[in-house]
């Protein structure tokens, strides 16, 4: 949850990011190409001044029809000419001033002409028309071949006599504005660090009492029930929601221990009335003539058996009040004294009981609880194991439990069945007349998870059923 919440204002922070970085890099870039377009339209302006005024410039004679210019402007013509020289010279920006019919009066460097095509030629039709060229086309640090041109007119009397026209590399505005991009990216960067330790510090704070809760759900789900959420930071409603939790948790606790104390009581005070009971039915039948005695011995059985289900109910209650505490145990030698205090019923009704594990298999649980749980569950296996047959133990090391399989040769169970085994009371309809009470795998489930264990059920092959108790092999 943590992971999805950062995500979540991470993106949120990087499209703020983007959204405010990506303008400004465009308005950096815009902007260091207007002082670029204005350094050049400035040069153009005094360029166009040094040109000889009218009637006089050997321009203008020629759209005046007068046939040669004075030794002055021709002189100051020359000037113009090197000091175009000296301007490409130092900035490497071609310059030149052209006639209306595109005749170079200067250029630098030599032979260059007016641009046929392109931003050029479009700048020099609108100087022609009496304008100056405005924002060319921007010029991104990804674009090496584009150059800035721009075309300034020259007029006289109101005509355009001539156009001043400087085409300047971008290589140096590109370096600039790459440089002020990185500053940006560098700025955006270290706003993206501060906003993930920022966001890790806000998700952490929102989510421990969420974490604790959690855990203590874990906890009570897998059997602990005195886990509880402790009093943490966070925004009011989640401590409120924590503290509600723990009285829920105090309610529920209450119930069950209500409901264990009376199943415990029950079934202890049923027992003496009961025994009682089953001793008038025995005294009764001494004194009732032979061809009743059957009916007796029904109602005697009926009656050990319900001695038996309060047995279970008892032990069951028990179970369920334990609050052992794992400690590490070797499980190898505790299930093979199990095995071998079962061997003598398994030998009496012909099953072969075998065992199989590494020597020794150290795991954390409850000795007594781990071993009553076993005895129920070898108890189920043996009772539906015909006579022939086997019943296998198998204890198995894996890389954070320790698992002990039991598997049977009986009839096995459904998938449906499958779902059901393990509730309380229940039994297959198709083993009713087997004895037993329903609360045996009830009785060992409760066992091992009140030890942090577990118990599972699956199908045997070809048939049977396998049951698996698993507890952990160290603390968490």
């Amino acid at each position: 949850m943590q992971n999805r919440l950062l995500g979540i204002l991470l993106s949120l922070m990087a499209c703020v990011l983007a959204a405010l970085g990506l303008p400004l890099a465009a308005a950096v870039a815009a902007a260091e190409q207007s002082r670029v377009v204005v350094d050049r339209i400035d040069d153009a302006a005094r360029f166009a001044q040094d040109l000889p005024t009218q009637g006089r410039a050997g321009t203008d004679t020629a759209v005046k029809g007068s046939t040669e210019p004075d030794a002055g402007d021709t002189t100051r013509l020359r000037m113009l000419a090197l000091e175009a020289s000296r301007y490409h010279d130092l900035y490497g920006t071609r310059v030149g001033i052209f006639q209306r019919d595109g005749i170079a009066v200067a250029v630098a460097p030599a032979g260059w002409t007016v641009p046929e095509a392109g931003p050029g030629a479009q700048a020099f039709q609108e100087a022609l028309d009496g304008r100056r060229s405005h924002n060319p086309p921007q010029v991104w640090p990804w674009t090496p071949d584009r150059t800035i041109t721009v075309a300034l007119p020259v007029v006289r009397d109101g005509d355009v006599v001539a156009v001043v026209i400087t085409e300047s590399p971008t290589g140096p505005m590109r370096a600039r504005v790459l440089h002020s991009w990185l500053w940006i990216g560098a700025g955006e960067a270290l706003a993206m660090i501060v906003a993930v330790l920022l966001a890790l510090r806000l998700t952490r704070w929102v989510l421990r009492p969420v974490r604790t809760l959690d855990r203590a759900t874990h906890d009570i789900a897998t059997g602990r029930l005195n886990a509880r959420v402790a009093a943490s930071g966070g925004p009011p409603e989640l401590r409120r929601l924590a503290r509600s939790f723990n009285d829920m948790a105090d309610h529920v606790v209450l119930a069950i221990d209500q409901q264990r104390a009376f199943v415990a009581d029950a079934s202890h005070q049923l027992r003496n009335p009961l025994a009682a009971l089953l001793l008038r039915v025995e005294l009764l039948g001494l004194e009732l003539p032979e061809g009743h005695q059957e009916e007796v011995g029904a109602v005697r059985e009926e009656g050990i058996r319900l001695a038996r289900v309060l047995d279970d109910l008892l032990g069951l209650a028990t179970a369920e009040h334990a609050r052992p505490e794992p400690e590490p145990v070797d499980l190898t030698a505790l299930v093979l004294a199990r095995v071998d205090a079962w061997r003598p019923v398994a030998d009496q009704r012909g099953i072969d009981l075998a065992w199989d594990g590494p020597p020794v298999a150290y795991g954390l649980a409850d000795p007594i609880g781990f071993g009553s749980a076993l005895d129920a569950v070898l108890d189920n296996a043996l009772k539906f194991t015909p006579a022939g047959r086997r019943v296998a133990v198998d204890t198995v090391l894996r890389k954070h439990e320790v698992s002990v399989a039991v598997t049977d040769s009986g009839p096995g169970l459904t998938e449906e069945e499958l779902g059901r085994i393990g509730d309380r009371f229940w039994r297959s309809p198709r083993h009713q007349n087997v004895d037993g009470s329903g609360l045996g795998l009830s009785i060992a489930r409760t066992l091992l998870l009140a030890g942090g264990g577990s118990l599972d059920f699956a199908q045997a092959e070809p048939s049977g059923l396998t049951v698996v108790l698993s507890v952990p092999r160290r603390r968490d």
